[in-house]
């Protein structure tokens, strides 16, 4: 029987980042995660034509290099799971998308993906096109099909990945709906959504998160799900109005939010703004510190005046220069007076600086923040930027994606850090004042404290982030423990 979702630590890990397939995850769970993670986000484990998965081929299998789905069933009687939809987009190589070229306007896919030309009756006017919330400077590509034709289809990300048009066409809206319902067969308790922003799209407006489209995508997947006990997640990278709208929807949310706005206490030494979302952030979230894209820039807008989030982004660069060079080796510009950087490919380890302390007092916070934590499996390590990586695939987010063995584990779990963080995770997974109320206490400009409160059952986060001397107070069996 699968597990629901509790209020303990999710891990996030690709299939074949903790060992080289799931059986091996699994043995690194029970190995050296026991207690200290009760949930686990396998990133995307299907047969896939590129984007480290996120290029669905098929959603039916396991890729065979990692497992099958008895792997999955595993897994899921032990730990709360969550996978990936695409919502968005799907291969090129998927038989969706090759009916559709093999049949062309017979084929009963016809409608399914976003034709260019269609969409804006013609070609996009310089208004529209400045309108669009672009993930590349060309979202489209020319599909040739086996009749000699040509068609110019959406790929908001990707030459790869074809986007589906999940609002008008028929036989899209039943393909979400079959494919949701078997995955919540497989065992999942939560899916999410991915670029779910992305997949609503209307003419005249930036093609993000258009509402009410939005919502009427959001129900379709609500209704697929309707008597599975599953929930959506939508993975949306963007300011924190939008957070807002879908905390009212009754909807988990994601805390992308959170990392900058560590890092600007960190670097700068003040708690307003931290303190201010934790008063006004989601209750029902997942909070992170870092993920397989690194760390968001455009989420924390609002919650921070500009010139602290250019500040703090610059501040990262300066910390990590050979991640500058990264982005000038690409023919990237990074410009610190302006909002050019959706996400810095950078370990948060790396963003601190390499600095044991505050990389464990920013975990800290996370935890003692409302919602439920998230840990990337590379900042179970505290791990490091991986050039070699990055050199080796040419793709920049590679820098925060290294893959250990097993042997490689086991080494980094000796690390002083590693086990401290461990203990950090399982004080979290087990104390009980974190199923109760949230406090933030009333301290000075420099200094953070937060507090949680479960009948007689407390346990307390003080943070100084000019000294950065930190301290966790607990409760346990009618004595108070400081955490070491």
């Amino acid at each position: 029987m699968k597990k629901n979702v509790s209020n303990k630590i999710m891990l996030i890990t690709y299939p074949d980042s903790l060992g080289k397939n799931l059986k091996e995850l699994d043995f690194v769970l029970s190995q050296y995660l026991d207690q200290a993670v009760s949930g686990v986000h396998i990133l995307p484990f299907f047969p896939s034509s590129g984007d480290r998965g996120f290029a669905p081929i098929t959603y039916e299998q396991v890729e065979p290099a990692f497992g099958d789905w008895d792997d999955i069933k595993t897994l899921s009687e032990k730990y709360y799971l969550m996978c990936d939809y695409m919502i968005n987009h799907m291969s090129v190589q998927s038989a969706v998308y090759q009916d559709y070229m093999e049949k062309h306007e017979e084929s009963r896919y016809h409608d399914f993906f976003i034709k260019w030309n269609k969409f804006w009756d013609g070609e996009p006017s310089e208004e529209d096109e400045g309108k669009l919330y672009k993930r590349q400077d060309t979202p489209y590509i020319d599909a040739q099909f086996k009749d000699g034709t040509t068609e110019r289809l959406w790929t908001t990300f990707s030459s790869e990945q074809i986007d589906i048009d999940c609002l008008h066409s028929e036989e899209a809206k039943k393909f979400l709906d079959q494919q949701l319902r078997s995955l919540a067969e497989r065992g999942f308790s939560l899916i999410r959504t991915d670029a779910m922003a992305y997949a609503a799209k209307r003419k005249g407006t930036s093609c993000f998160f258009v509402e009410p489209e939005m919502w009427d995508l959001l129900k379709q997947c609500q209704d697929a799900l309707e008597g599975t006990g599953v929930e959506v997640l939508p993975e949306i990278h963007e300011n924190y109005f939008i957070q807002q709208k879908l905390q009212e929807k009754d909807v988990y949310t994601y805390d992308f939010q959170l990392p900058m706005l560590i890092l600007n206490a960190v670097y700068f030494g003040r708690t307003l703004y931290l303190k201010n979302w934790m008063k006004i952030c989601p209750r029902k979230q997942f909070t992170t510190l870092d993920t397989h894209d690194g760390i968001g820039v455009v989420d924390v807008r609002y919650l921070l005046p500009d010139e602290d989030v250019l500040e703090t982004k610059q501040r990262v660069f300066e910390q990590n220069p050979k991640i500058y060079q990264l982005y000038t080796v690409r023919n990237l510009k990074v410009n610190f007076s302006k909002f050019d950087t959706y996400q810095i490919n950078c370990t948060y380890y790396d963003a601190l600086g390499a600095d044991d302390n505050k990389y464990l007092l920013a975990r800290a916070v996370q935890f003692f923040t409302p919602g439920i934590p998230q840990v990337y499996y590379v900042g179970l390590f505290a791990g490091r930027n991986d050039f070699d990586y990055f050199h080796e695939t040419g793709q920049a987010r590679d820098v925060n994606r290294h893959n250990y063995s097993l042997v490689e584990i086991e080494e980094a779990f000796r690390r002083p850090v590693a086990q401290k963080m461990n203990r950090l995770m399982k004080l979290r997974n087990s104390h009980p004042a974190f199923n109760g109320r949230f406090i933030l206490l009333d301290t000075d400009e420099h200094t953070l404290g937060l507090k949680w409160q479960n009948e007689g059952e407390w346990a307390s986060l003080t943070v100084n982030f000019q000294t950065f001397e930190w301290e966790i107070l607990y409760t346990q069996n009618d004595e108070i423990i400081q955490f070491e």
